[in-house]
């Protein structure tokens, strides 16, 4: 019986034999793709198809960060704002990947060289990389310019207690945004130009210019340069405290602005230092009989000097701390009334700047403020001030924008100072459908008159609605409608009406 039992075994163990080499083999063979691919994967990264990559890109934030020169390469999780977009991570912005004029995706090689993304929707380029209504622009040699006309009727109804007046009126505006297309640095131009002539009625035109310059230089990896410049030219609004009164058409201010700032990283520390120089020009008032009344003894010039630091305490959270002194020199050094307005100003603040992406980001800021005139006869102008800008976009085609501006405004009045003006903004767009945007805006702004000046703080609230039908790329049809309301206790309501349409022609 023993016998029997060790010859099976034997008999067994070549057929044991030859399976166990088989599993090995089968093994092995299994086992060496795998290998391979493990070995390529931690030599060259792999992505996502992009034409399979939905979801959200973030957009240029509004914080004070210095931009980072080298772009990172793209994390495969990393998501774009349209089916073909490929996002590459940077260290405060997200870019897209860059398309050749057949279609392709450029190597990632030629994209980290650019710190600038490349105007893309141009002709040569197929509509379904972008929105099939976004204007393609005018290639003008290393700029892209995108110019737009637009020519509407508007009416315009205004109450003031018993009276009122109305008028009807066309307006025709001009618009253009011209940018730089270099590997490097860049330059954006913007203007606009609205002018108005009645029709029928009666009441004030309100022209407006309004022209801004910002080249800015990336000096280095952590260090990034603005140069601005700009003109603006505008009516004085009727319910302005410092308008004339009784003047059938107020004067009209233009604006000079110019400045510099740098930005730098200092590992977690953001600082800012810039420079800013404002001069206003006012002109003649026109009253009631036809005289004029000269306003030359506003003109003044003011130079402001900002600093800012930050701590970095998530790429998402930025506390700071901000500083500024400035001047403000009037060119008469008595105005009509016999006051020297020329001023010294000292302002801080301390804030937080969040960066969650699109869907969240913005600047707020508290601080305190305060001016003091060169006359003596004159209290300080000063208090707290609130300044930001909030940008929330809940869902994609909904974008809501908040904003608040403080503002120390001097007054022409004999033995006043001024005043705080303190403004409020919302606006919010969502899209009823691709070529369909609806819009509504509000605003408050407070006057708030220092206890010296014994006049009562006036508020001015605003209201409106609008849509956007998009005909074609170049064609869109546009309707607006709102009300402003103007209280201040011993003074009658003042309430402006207006409603318009119009065509624009876009290129």
């Amino acid at each position: 019986m023993g016998k029997a039992k060790e010859t099976d075994r034997r008999a067994l163990s070549p057929c044991l034999t030859r399976r166990l080499a088989g599993l090995l083999l089968a093994g092995t063979v299994l086992a060496a793709p795998a290998a391979m691919a493990q070995e390529k994967a931690s030599v060259t990264p792999t992505f996502q198809n992009p034409l399979a990559v939905t979801g959200t890109a973030a957009a240029d934030g509004a914080t004070d960060t210095a931009a980072s020169g080298t772009k990172a390469l793209p994390d495969p999780t990393t998501t774009a704002s349209t089916p073909g977009d490929l996002a590459i991570a940077a260290e405060d912005e997200t870019v897209p990947a860059e398309i050749g004029e057949d279609g392709a995706y450029l190597s990632t090689s030629r994209r980290t060289e650019r710190l600038n993304p490349r105007e893309t929707n141009l002709d040569h380029v197929s509509s379904k990389f972008g929105d099939p209504y976004e204007p393609t622009g005018i290639r003008l040699g290393t700029f892209v310019l995108k110019p737009s006309i637009s020519q509407g009727i508007g009416y315009e109804k205004t109450k003031s207690g018993d009276t009122s007046s109305s008028r009807t009126f066309s307006q025709t505006g001009l618009k253009g945004t011209l940018t730089s297309d270099w590997s490097r640095h860049q330059l954006t131009v913007e203007g606009e130009g609205i002018y108005q002539r009645n029709i029928s009625g009666t009441g004030e035109t309100e022209p407006k210019v309004d022209i801004n310059a910002d080249l800015r230089l990336d000096l280095s990896d952590d260090t990034i340069a603005d140069i601005t410049g700009g003109y603006n030219f505008e009516r004085e609004s009727s319910s302005d405290p410092n308008a004339v009164n009784g003047a059938s058409v107020q004067s009209g201010v233009h604006t000079f602005s110019a400045g510099a700032k740098v930005k730098r990283d200092f590992g977690l520390i953001r600082g800012t230092l810039g420079a800013a120089l404002e001069r206003e020009v006012y002109g003649s008032a026109e009253l009631g009989n036809g005289a004029e009344l000269d306003l030359s003894d506003r003109n003044n010039t003011e130079g402001t000097l900002t600093g800012r630091v930050g701590f970095e305490l998530s790429p998402a959270l930025i506390p700071y701390l901000e500083a500024s002194v400035g001047r403000s020199y009037y060119d008469n050094k008595q105005d009509s009334l016999g006051y020297e307005r020329s001023a010294s100003t000292l302002g801080g603040r301390a804030g937080v700047e969040v960066d969650l992406g699109e869907k969240l980001r913005g600047d707020l800021g508290l601080g305190y403020k305060r001016a003091t005139f060169d006359d003596s006869r004159l209290a300080a102008l000063e208090g707290i001030t609130v300044d930001g800008a909030v940008f929330w976009s809940p869902q994609r085609g909904t974008d809501l924008r908040l904003g608040l501006v403080t503002n120390l405004q001097p007054s022409t009045a004999a033995g006043q100072s001024g005043y705080l003006e303190y403004i409020a903004t919302a606006d919010l767009t969502h899209e009823l459908r691709d070529n369909l945007v609806a819009r509504l805006s509000g605003a408050y702004t407070w006057r708030d008159f220092s206890a010296s000046a014994g006049l009562p703080d006036q508020d001015v609230y605003l209201a409106g609605a609008g849509l956007t039908w998009n005909i074609t790329r170049w064609l869109a049809m546009t309707g607006d409608v709102s009300y402003e309301l103007t209280r201040q206790s011993g003074a009658s309501d003042t309430g402006v009406t207006r409603a318009g349409i119009g065509l624009v022609l876009r290129r």
